[in-house]
């Protein structure tokens, strides 16, 4: 299996050694996913022992440190490190900016995959350099309007379309952690593991704001009869309608349902007499795969750091969106991600503080239609 490097990882891996040790960390943050995050087990690893069986997790992330640490060495120019003793080596400037470049190209190199997998449904995604600003061009969805008319006249009404277009700028956000680079260089912290957190904090935030976002989207809906598109209450036939209505009005797109498993378990027959065994996909998965001709795909529950085991996302809410129409949200990352990092002596107990900076921004630029139905 190959994987295709962003160029910045390719700018930055200037070697054949380098570029491995990328595609070693995509393996093992997939490894990381199955293992961590439910509904990611079916991903693919690509490396196998010579003999064909399976590398546990473990032994990859023992490779992976000791890859990472040859890479530090790289990037920092060092090419003895038994030159001096390793506490020495521990307050060398360059091993702490080396350390941080490579944990922001990692961190550039898969978080638009995993991103994607979160909310690439109703979210377009788009990379910009610093200093610049997204627009996104809004073609109309209506059609040109075709008149009868009489044989001797030469022209109708006149009809002319025009784009909208949406700007995006994206905010700076912040993550700061404490770091010890003496145990990571002596082996006794992973930084493999602190890689693979600092990924799944990043994409935590960033699929919170485009939630967030979509949310609001679909809450400034029009609750009258005028559109219909806010439903209150589930019902087979407004499910129906609801979803024929967003894909007439997006072209013929189609419709899928979309929601939490919770707020999924309620699309069922309005027939109480149905009935469903143990294999089906109604007991497998805690809803119907596919129900009255619509796809039904579940968004994954987050959990709200703020309120002891709490939940962000509505689990009451039944959202009918055209994957294939132009997205409802607009996703925008700009440049690459950056660190700071205090320096060994800086601090009285010795500590050190690593800030990894990024910058993206969320927004509505569509003219795609969608529904919800409020439970």
């Amino acid at each position: 299996m190959t994987i295709a490097l962003p160029k910045s990882v390719l700018r930055f891996a200037q070697n054949a050694e380098s570029k491995a040790t990328f595609m070693l960390f995509d393996d093992y943050f997939k490894h990381y996913q199955a293992q961590n995050v439910k509904g990611k087990g079916n991903l693919e690893y690509m490396r196998l022992r010579e003999d064909g069986t399976p590398i546990s997790f473990s032994e990859k992330e023992a490779q992976m440190n000791s890859a990472l640490k040859r890479e530090i060495l790289r990037a920092a120019g060092i090419s003895d490190m038994e030159a001096f003793p390793l506490a020495t080596w521990s307050t060398h400037p360059l091993i702490s900016w080396a350390t941080f470049a490579i944990v922001g190209a990692l961190v550039d190199m898969v978080l638009p995959d995993t991103i994607i997998d979160e909310i690439g449904i109703y979210t377009d995604i788009r990379n910009i350099g610093f200093g610049d600003s997204a627009a996104f061009d809004i073609e109309p969805r209506d059609l040109f309007a075709v008149s009868r008319h009489g044989a001797g006249q030469r022209t109708t009404e006149v009809h002319k379309q025009h784009t909208g277009q949406v700007t995006i700028l994206p905010e700076n956000r912040q993550l700061t952690t404490g770091v010890d680079l003496y145990r990571v260089l002596a082996g006794k912290e992973s930084l493999a593991k602190y890689v693979a957190k600092v990924i799944k904090s990043f994409e935590f935030q960033i699929s919170l704001d485009a939630y967030t976002a979509f949310l609001n989207l679909m809450e400034a809906l029009d609750a009258t009869a005028t559109t219909g598109l806010r439903v209150s209450g589930y019902t087979q036939d407004e499910l129906t309608r609801l979803g024929e209505t967003v894909e007439s009005w997006n072209g013929g797109r189609e419709a899928v349902i979309f929601g939490t498993r919770r707020a999924l378990v309620n699309i069922l027959p309005t027939d109480a007499n149905y009935r469903y065994d143990l294999d089906s996909d109604f007991m497998k998965m805690g809803y119907v795969g596919e129900a009255f001709g619509f796809s039904v795909m579940r968004l994954a529950q987050k959990a709200n750091w703020r309120t002891p085991f709490g939940t962000l996302i509505d689990n009451d809410n039944i959202y009918l969106i055209s994957p294939g129409a132009q997205k409802l949200i607009k996703l925008v990352f700009e440049g690459s991600t950056l660190s700071n990092v205090s320096g060994v002596w800086e601090n009285a107990d010795l500590s050190q503080t690593s800030t990894m900076m990024k910058r993206w921004g969320t927004g509505v630029a569509t003219s795609a239609v969608a529904g919800i139905i409020q439970l």
